[in-house]
């Protein structure tokens, strides 16, 4: 399966909550394995957020709806 970025979170937290969403809809979602530092806790630092290629343009829409206004979602 191939993984493209939907979105860079503005820190972990941020990304692991719109990657539980996107999941809650059914749709795959991870963040970047090397962005997330959890041996240190939550990074403070941006994260990616990746869903499957055949999947971007639905996860984009369904981020998209739920955060209106509040996340920066790309077009």
């Amino acid at each position: 399966m191939k993984w493209l970025l939907l979105a860079t979170a503005p820190d972990q937290l941020t990304a692991e909550i719109w990657v539980e969403f996107l999941r809650g809809e059914g749709i795959p979602a991870l963040i970047r394995p090397s962005d997330a530092v959890s041996f240190l806790g939550v990074s403070a630092f941006s994260c990616r957020v990746m869903v499957p290629a055949d999947r971007l343009r639905e996860a984009r829409a369904v981020l998209a709806a739920k955060f209106e206004g509040d996340a920066p979602i790309p077009p």
